[in-house]
């Protein structure tokens, strides 16, 4: 598995058009892969605003060409992206590990629309505890509990909370996201390598469920 974190020209007007659709960046990631790697596994993305810098992150099986990105949103007078093996990250993870963590996911919940539905609907969490409750009951099967301090909080603050509607297939569709950041403890690093690879959570093609780690100073 790869890392790879790309820098984004925020000043180019094809960044403010790429960034405005998430199926435009669906695809542009899926650009950076010939077929036969794109089928390799489950391609991450997202999108980070830092106070410095605006980037884009991709956890992939194969490494990225991100040639046409640096054309199109990059620099294109000097390499702007950076790829790292993955590997030896994912297998150092150890049960009682602490990392900070960053996540952006689509907090949703199936259901049905009325008593009479037949079929099922994925309808977004919009309010900050409800996102909150979505990422605590997926934890633990996703291999971490969210540390908490010698009174019992978390450091857990949700960020870039949106609500994004696009066409696909005639229809329109309605995707919640928001930006988790936090600490965790490593309970299961098994299943915690599945989620870091596999993602978390719906909408993966459209920028949600990727996780990232850093080491906690705490």
């Amino acid at each position: 598995m790869y890392l790879t974190r790309f820098e984004i020209n925020s000043a180019r007007r094809d960044t403010r058009r790429m960034l405005s659709s998430l199926q435009a960046m669906h695809a542009a990631v899926l650009a950076s892969f010939p077929s036969s790697d794109a089928n390799q596994g489950r391609i991450l993305w997202r999108t980070d605003n830092s106070d410095t810098a605006l980037w884009l992150y991709i956890c992939s099986p194969a490494k990225p060409d991100l040639t046409h990105l640096v054309e199109q949103i990059g620099w294109p007078s000097r390499l702007t992206w950076q790829t790292s093996d993955y590997s030896p990250l994912l297998e150092n993870l150890t049960t009682g590990q602490r990392w900070g963590f960053r996540l952006t996911a689509n907090p949703a919940r199936s259901g049905k629309a009325t008593p009479q539905a037949t079929k099922t609907q994925r309808f977004g969490h919009v309010s900050a505890s409800q996102q909150q409750q979505w990422l605590i009951d997926r934890a633990e099967r996703c291999g971490f509990a969210l540390a908490t301090t010698s009174a019992g909080e978390t450091d857990l603050i949700i960020h870039n909370r949106a609500v994004h509607r696009f066409q696909r297939g005639g229809a329109t569709v309605t995707l919640s996201a928001a930006t988790y950041d936090g600490s965790l403890e490593v309970i299961d690093p098994g299943a915690l390598r599945s989620a870091l690879t596999g993602g978390i959570g719906p909408a993966k093609a459209y920028g949600c469920g990727l996780m990232t780690l850093v080491k906690n100073e705490a």
